[in-house]
């Protein structure tokens, strides 16, 4: 609920005689000044509280680009301005196989997952993106082709988008952003390499402790089906595989 308070502009005033003299305070008078005070306050924390959500949100945005690059405070500012919020329910797509994604995201709570259907409507698992990770279809986001992958929230998830466009709009005015999300494309490239090798040459053990070391968060978190669908393996060998693991630990 917002309070408006200069609805009570007019009504408090100080009251004179009829020689000119300030009346002491009348009971009305002190009533409606005690309102305005409150109001006052309640705007205050509202917008104090307020700020402190929007720091937040652009605290953790920040503290990862921070990692590669550093930023003025102009430079945030301008990039914050390209940047839309978009909130997705659980079980909710943030993107579909077959239609267009010009997105770039970044997760602020929650986690999405990024998945392929096979002929046969088995998903397989490619990423998750918990907290603190950028997601998107990369081929289509860069080729601007129908996206080949699928990306829904396993809970509610909040999140900060960048369209291709503002990208660049933000590399002509930040050119040193070129260089973060360069670096973001080229992790990209090693970890999805990674994960085919892994998947050819590890044991159904030693995938799930790369999984438990790169998503420690989400172990116990997420249905044990996607875990196995991530890793390559059924629900029930993966029930083996953790009781092997937590138990050699």
């Amino acid at each position: 609920m917002s309070i408006d308070s200069t609805s009570f502009e007019g009504k408090i005033k100080p009251e004179f005689s009829s020689k000119g003299l300030e009346k002491p305070y009348s009971a009305e008078y002190r009533l409606n000044l005690d309102w305005l005070v409150c109001v006052y306050s309640h705007e205050k924390q509202t917008k104090g509280i307020n700020s402190n959500q929007s720091f937040m949100k652009y605290s953790l945005l920040f503290n990862n680009i921070r990692k590669n690059i550093d930023l003025t405070a102009a430079e945030e500012s301008l990039f914050e301005s390209l940047l839309e919020e978009k909130s997705i329910s659980k079980k909710k797509s943030l993107i579909k196989e077959g239609q267009p994604n010009e997105y770039l995201y970044f997760v602020l709570k929650g986690c999405f997952r990024a998945y392929s259907i096979d002929k046969n409507g088995f998903q397989h698992i490619l990423q998750f993106a918990p907290a603190d990770w950028w997601i998107t279809d990369m081929y289509s986001f860069i080729t601007e082709n129908p996206a080949s992958l699928n990306i829904d929230a396993i809970e509610d998830t909040s999140c900060l988008a960048i369209s291709k466009s503002n990208l660049e709009k933000a590399y002509s005015e930040i050119p040193k952003l070129e260089r973060h999300f360069r670096i973001l494309l080229e992790k990209n490239v090693v970890a999805n390499r990674k994960r085919i090798i892994d998947r050819l040459s590890l044991t159904a053990l030693e995938r799930f402790d790369a999984f438990c070391k790169t998503y420690p968060d989400l172990v116990n978190k997420i249905p044990q089906k996607q875990v196995a669908s991530y890793i390559g393996i059924t629900p029930e060998f993966l029930s083996k595989v953790k009781y092997e693991y937590f138990r050699s630990m």
